[in-house]
């Protein structure tokens, strides 16, 4: 049984990550700013800390580090608080970073983006299957995405210079149960789920809908996260799916669970991100003998049936 740490624990990825590693027995102590918003955390520990100022203390005695923890949202809050996301993620990460080194981690774990990618490949909504060796030459999202890429190298430094054990998921949307819908900081599946469930006529669409994204559903990447601790693979991979969706797809398959057709309002002043991203998953499949097994209407299933119930419960 390991003694581990898992930052963000209050947050979506986190305390399903929490959940995941108490169900193989291990001693899991959470470190937030915040508590789970919506379940109670099932860790050993929950520690209440701002990551964005050192704290040793927290890491001593502990084998592995999760390190979830980050100021992020969906597109609308990436794009409009750059300084912000740059600022409080770098502060968080490398000081979490240096404190696992003196403490004498074993095994740390950054998560990092799709962020990282260059925007020149996803202009265009067929979107080619981005490679993790793609990252360079880098031109990355603006803030949140270059963040994330500087942190791989820091990591990736930290390995060679104090012999640390590092591991790089790159995220590629991951939706699901128990994660934001409201507010600003939602990614798009459960925006949808929320602007759908409410809908009476019609919804409102950021861009033309024909943005296109892959999805990996909420236990599928904790799996894959947890595998990937497991590995002696130390380079960047990619955590995602390869079924590349619109956003106007994506809506299709929520109404039909939904039991509704609603008409689309097409806003062209909200913020659309990249036109296409889609995740290159081989080296997972190759590495760490990890399939996704959640369909992306299985899981959309439980994602709106779940925010549903929070809206009319």
């Amino acid at each position: 049984m390991s003694k581990i740490v898992v930052t963000g624990a209050g947050g979506f990825i986190g305390s399903h990550l929490v959940k995941y590693l108490k169900k193989r027995k291990h001693y899991v102590i959470g470190v937030d700013i915040k508590k789970p918003e919506f379940s109670k955390s099932e860790a050993d520990e929950m520690i209440g800390a701002d990551l964005r100022y050192p704290n040793l203390g927290i890491f001593q005695g502990i084998d592995e580090v999760y390190h979830l923890a980050a100021d992020m949202g969906g597109i609308s809050y990436i794009e409009t608080h750059r300084a912000d996301i740059t600022f409080n993620n770098t502060m968080i990460d490398m000081l979490t970073l240096k404190a696992c080194q003196e403490a004498k981690v074993k095994k740390f774990l950054f998560t990092s983006s799709a962020c990282v990618y260059p925007a020149g490949l996803q202009s265009s909504n067929q979107a080619v299957f981005l490679r993790e060796q793609d990252a360079y030459p880098a031109d990355c999202e603006d803030g949140y995405g270059w963040e994330k890429l500087m942190m791989e190298r820091a990591c990736t430094s930290f390995a060679q210079d104090y012999g640390m054990k590092v591991y790089l998921p790159r995220f590629h949307n991951i939706y699901g149960p128990e994660g934001t819908y409201d507010g600003g900081k939602e990614k798009s599946p459960a925006a949808l789920c929320r602007k759908i469930a409410k809908a009476d006529k019609e919804i409102e669409v950021w861009g033309d809908g024909e943005q296109t994204r892959s999805y990996c559903y909420i236990d599928d990447c904790v799996e894959a996260l947890y595998l990937l601790m497991q590995s002696d693979y130390y380079k960047p991979i990619n955590i995602g799916t390869d079924r590349l969706v619109s956003i106007n797809q994506l809506a299709d398959i929520i109404e039909g669970i939904a039991k509704k057709k609603l008409l689309r309002n097409y806003d062209f002043t909200k913020p659309q991100g990249v036109k296409g991203r889609n995740a290159d998953i081989s080296k997972a499949q190759e590495v760490l003998g990890w399939n996704p097994e959640i369909t992306l209407e299985d899981g959309l299933e439980k994602t709106y049936q779940w925010i549903s119930k929070q809206i009319y419960p």
